[in-house]
């Protein structure tokens, strides 16, 4: 049985959201992924806690849940892997290309990208792009960013992305002798942009920072999708990751969010977020030895989750 309530777009207004605290990912086994997000990309764990109960399979939509939840730094950011312990989900389809709209990943901003992409080929990880590709001059929000995809052992996609000195925040600039910096974003696939900036900017309170129309075998390359052209939106809370919205103005092929998805599903993300208001109808969990308090999660017009947190302490 799964609970399914606390997962859906709900048409009320929603809390103004300020605050990206972190990017939930689901995995199917922890050790891996953190020997993974740690010995590949110097990601360090800074909290490590299982939880169950009763507000937990409300919080999370699903019912006998036992979660391993590992929280993991990069830089100032912060991803948390969520392993389903008991009622575990479906795996990552493995056809899964940038299109689809249940795609998502982070932004890993290295200092370096040969040296970045040259690491993760002696750790063999498997790629989605062909390789790193530098985007051309000719487009001017997006012209010498450097990015390859590349996959998690779930089959979760991840990004490198290098910013030339005109582009990104400064602090990208900044690497201080090190090759993974942080992250700059989490991205989506959706089927409509505007829709979707009226969601996450009107009713979570994001703001839009930027945009760019992509194309080219360039981002063809990058994206492994054949003909890919790509209107960029990207959003901002006052702290933490980004999020950007990536609608494929073609090919329009790619396949929905799965109706039935759960959020023990491994293609199933949250981004998490912190209101500065109080969360309508939260969802109270008891043990909060993970530093959530209350809660609510929802989804956006194509199905990806946000999970609105009240942290223990939080004043809203």
């Amino acid at each position: 049985m799964k609970i399914l309530a606390f997962l859906l777009t709900v048409a009320a207004p929603l809390a103004q959201a300020t605050t990206v605290d972190s990017i939930g990912i689901t995995v199917s086994d922890a050790d891996r992924s953190i020997a993974f997000y740690r010995d590949v990309l110097d990601f360090e764990v800074t909290a490590d806690r299982e939880i169950t109960g009763d507000g937990y399979e409300h919080l999370f939509g699903v019912f006998g849940a036992r979660i391993r939840m590992v929280r993991m730094r990069l830089g100032a950011e912060h991803i948390e892997l969520i392993d389903y312990i008991a009622s575990q989900g479906r795996p990552m389809p493995g056809d899964t290309r940038g299109n689809d709209v249940w795609f998502q990943h982070i932004a890993i901003v290295v200092s370096d990208m040969d040296a970045a992409y040259a690491d993760l080929r002696r750790h063999r990880v498997e790629h989605a792009s062909t390789g790193p590709q530098r985007l051309p001059d000719w487009n001017p929000n997006a012209g010498g960013i450097s990015a390859f995809y590349f996959k998690d052992p779930d089959g979760n996609h991840l990004e490198l992305i290098q910013f030339p000195p005109d582009k990104g925040q400064p602090r990208w600039q900044q690497s201080n002798g090190q090759l993974f910096l942080g992250i700059d974003h989490t991205a989506i696939t959706v089927t409509d942009t505007a829709r979707s900036i009226a969601y996450y900017r009107d009713r979570l309170g994001l703001v839009v920072a930027g945009g760019s129309e992509n194309y080219g075998t360039e981002q063809e390359h990058l994206n492994n999708v054949f003909g890919a052209r790509l209107r960029i939106t990207a959003l901002a809370g006052d702290a933490g990751p980004g999020v950007e919205l990536l609608e494929y103005l073609a090919p329009r092929t790619g396949r929905p969010m799965p109706i039935d998805t759960s959020a023990n599903d491994l293609w199933h993300w949250q981004v998490h977020m912190v209101p500065d208001a109080p969360i309508e109808a939260a969802v109270a969990v008891i043990d909060a030895s993970i530093g959530i308090e209350s809660g609510r999660m929802v989804r956006d017009p194509d199905g990806h989750a946000t999970l609105l947190i009240k942290p223990v302490g939080g004043g809203s």
